[in-house]
């Protein structure tokens, strides 16, 4: 599906930026003009637009609420609370509302969320090698539960687990094609699972929105367990992260990101398998052109700050996924550039413009995307 998308973040300034101020609601005033130093909270609601031929018209709305649980101490990370919802002209909706919550002093990390979406989506068959052709458009229904907890030990070290839920629903096209008969799609039609699992991680960053120093390293490992009968699927789900930062200058960082995750055990429920593309890793690729029981990929960018408001990025990795052994020859290529704007300077938070490139396939044009959401992308 190719969407374009408008995130109204600014105003047109074509008088005096003071004689402005004074008509515009306070969260507007920060977003454009004010750099706040107090650590006081902020909020901003963010438009959303997007059309789609399978779609028609998405609007709807989202909204950013940062603060910190500790405003003495200058080391507390910056906390927030994310809500999402929109609807289309064709009936289809998405809703979520997260959290990423850190106690004074980075003490204890908390992330969870929960979301329900009614929305289709592109089924173009397993591995690495899919066909544009192929690509068949699926119903699809789908109801998260997440919440992780970390406890700092030392200096760098958190401990911690993870849990949640899926209820997936999936329905073929009105004609039967490739989700119908590829016979290497297990649980096809969806199904409930629960998972638990434990986590660890290192992390040395200086800040956690807007990162110019320090290393983060992720691993966790999740059980899955099916639920009700219908769904008798029983594995893990392995994944590892590893981000670098290095300041080249005042104004100049260089970030190197590292992603593996894989399948544990002998069932491949497809609504389980890792998906190569989205906005934070391999842009430039539809998110489930690829999937497979392991994918893995790793970018670098180079961020420069041109005010503090601006910024501009460049970046370029590769990726891929596979069922058993990576196979280098398999790595696709992906690069891009995009635009920062800071809205909220004292914290670090902007809102990020990205347009990604990926490979061009024999017969197919060369695939593409442009994304827009909070934050930077590792």
């Amino acid at each position: 599906m190719k969407k374009a998308y408008c995130l109204i973040l600014f105003l047109s300034i074509t008088t005096s930026a003071t004689a402005q101020m004074k008509f515009l609601p306070n969260f507007l005033r920060k977003i454009l003009f004010v750099k706040d130093s107090s650590r006081h909270s902020s909020i901003a609601p963010l438009p959303v637009l997007s059309s789609a031929p399978e779609t028609g018209v998405e609007v709807g709305l989202s909204v950013l609420y940062s603060f910190y649980t500790d405003t003495v101490d200058r080391h507390t990370r910056v906390s927030n609370i994310f809500t999402y919802g929109t609807i289309t002209t064709k009936g289809q909706s998405r809703i979520s509302v997260s959290t990423d919550y850190w106690l004074p002093h980075n003490s204890f990390h908390l992330i969870a969320g929960i979301g329900y979406i009614n929305f289709p989506t592109n089924y173009y068959g397993i591995g690495s090698d899919t066909r544009q052709a192929d690509v068949e458009l699926i119903g699809q229904k789908r109801v998260r539960l997440n919440l992780s907890g970390e406890k700092l030990f030392g200096k760098h070290i958190y401990l911690g687990f993870l849990s949640g839920g899926y209820n997936f629903k999936f329905s073929g096209a009105a004609k039967p094609g490739i989700f119908d008969t590829d016979p290497n799609l297990q649980y096809r039609s969806g199904g409930t699972t629960v998972f638990l699992g434990p986590t660890i991680t290192f992390d040395s960053r200086n800040n956690n929105t807007y990162t110019t120093s320090g290393v983060l390293i992720a691993a966790k490992y999740s059980q899955f367990k099916g639920l009700f009968g219908s769904n008798g699927y029983n594995g893990g789900l392995f994944s590892i992260e590893a981000s670098q930062y290095n300041s080249l200058s005042k104004r100049l960082v260089l970030a190197f990101d590292v992603y593996h995750t894989s399948m544990i055990g002998g069932q491949s429920p497809f609504y389980l398998l890792p998906t190569l593309g989205s906005d934070e890793l391999m842009r430039g690729y539809f998110n489930g052109r690829y999937r497979d029981r392991n994918y893995t990929a790793a970018q670098t960018e180079l961020r420069y700050r041109l005010s503090d408001r601006f910024g501009v990025v460049g970046f370029l990795g590769t990726g891929t996924v596979y069922h058993q052994a990576l196979d280098l020859n398999l790595l696709k290529p992906n690069y891009g550039g995009g635009l920062r704007y800071f809205f909220d300077v004292e914290k670090g938070l902007s809102a990020s413009f990205d347009y990604g490139v990926g490979e061009q396939r024999p017969g197919e044009t060369r695939q593409s995307g442009f994304y827009i959401r909070l934050g930077e992308a590792f």
